[in-house]
């Protein structure tokens, strides 16, 4: 390719690093943390939980909720036919404190995902009328359910979501859940989102739901994403069909989660739900387009050039690749500063990308193939 062509890209490349890179920008201040607890009497919150298997995690997640302040809670865990010793662990921690029930979780009925339908269980047995779904790989700190119930007030919305900062403990979760922070605020203009109640723009993460009973009951609730395996996206999106308000909010100050403890489990995760988002259909080619030439084809042509020496290169061409580079890793550096994200994996963006692109189009294989995969001993239909 001439250097005029590769110039040609380059500006290309400028034009679709910018976009998110000023998206990020102006989404940065709408994204707020939740606001403080307010004065007043305790909500009375029900904690909804359901549990697979999670006998490494659940005792901490006992104690984390159990520590919370500033509300009158119960936790209500639902063993989903664990065959570990989580129902034992809840167990013990009921005996130990009343505010604790477990609850043991129905067959899984045809149709249905395990999350969706152990949620819905949980909302049948909640006794307060506000409610808070946490995964258990949530670490909430104390404040976390008292300002989550704030900002479902502050907000004036039916459902709220928060996004808790990511632990990583292996490669590629290290290198991919960083990607989180960046697909939501470079490609989602918050402030439209709030004003403009079109379910398309609609977003979420299944770590962090907050919601009150009537609301949950006119939306439809579970039931009605009962064969997703991607709540995040879906159930606010049920929500706002329903004619409801749903928003967002920053809770890296609020709860930590640990996803994954190999790259094997990130790899496996990050696809069993990828063509009901990025990797889906209608999605994929548009954001091939918009991340491998906006993210990382700045780096390829930034790197023949500099093997090259830019020889023969226009100089219009090596500013626009030197502005493309900036500008796609302009978004990850100030989510690094902002979210507590690791700058290395900062610098590792376009890999990031790269690997993140696979797992989108290895899902949409498999579904195409009608291929399954399983996720804690069930087996998962391709959606």
């Amino acid at each position: 390719m001439s250097p005029v062509a590769l110039g040609l890209v380059a500006l290309a490349a400028l034009g679709l690093a910018a976009l998110p890179a000023a998206l990020t920008l102006a989404n940065l201040r709408a994204f707020a943390p939740a606001p403080p607890v307010p004065a007043g009497p305790p909500a009375k919150v029900s904690v909804l939980v359901p549990a697979r298997d999670e006998e490494a995690a659940i005792a901490r997640l006992c104690r984390d909720v159990l520590a919370s302040t500033g509300v009158d809670l119960e936790l209500v865990v639902l063993d989903d036919g664990s065959t570990d010793g989580t129902a034992s662990i809840v167990r013990a921690a009921a005996a130990a404190d009343p505010r604790v029930r477990l609850v043991s979780g129905a067959p899984l009925p045809a149709g249905w995902c395990g999350k969706q339908h152990a949620c819905w269980q949980l909302a049948a047995a909640a006794r307060h009328d506000t409610w808070v779904f946490f995964d258990v790989d949530v670490s909430p700190a104390p404040t976390a359910i008292a300002r989550g119930v704030a900002c479902l007030d502050a907000a004036e919305a039916a459902l709220v979501s928060g996004f808790p900062r990511q632990a990583t403990t292996c490669l590629l979760d290290w290198l991919l859940l960083p990607l989180i922070h960046f697909i939501l605020l470079g490609f989602l203009p918050l402030a439209r989102s709030r004003r403009d109640p079109a379910p398309g723009l609609a977003a979420g993460c299944g770590q962090f739901f907050v919601t009150r009973r009537g609301d949950y009951g006119l939306a439809g609730g579970h039931a009605v994403i009962r064969a997703s395996l991607h709540d995040g996206v879906k159930l606010p999106r049920a929500y706002r069909r329903a004619g409801l308000r749903t928003d967002v909010f920053d809770a890296t100050d609020l709860a930590e989660c640990r996803m994954y403890e190999r790259s094997a489990d990130v790899w496996r995760g990050l696809m069993k739900n990828a063509t009901e988002g990025v990797g889906s259909p209608a999605t994929i080619v548009p954001f091939t387009v918009l991340l491998g030439v906006g993210q990382v084809a700045p780096f390829a042509l930034a790197a023949g050039g500099l093997l090259t020496g830019w020889r023969g290169w226009p100089g219009w061409a090596v500013a626009a690749t030197i502005g493309a580079v900036f500008l796609a890793w302009l978004p990850r550096f100030l989510a690094a500063a902002r979210f507590r994200q690791s700058v290395a994996s900062a610098v590792a963006h376009p890999l990031g990308v790269t690997v993140f692109l696979a797992i989108q189009w290895a899902a949409l294989v498999r579904k195409l193939l009608g291929l399954g995969t399983t996720w804690r001993g069930r087996a998962l239909s391709p959606q």
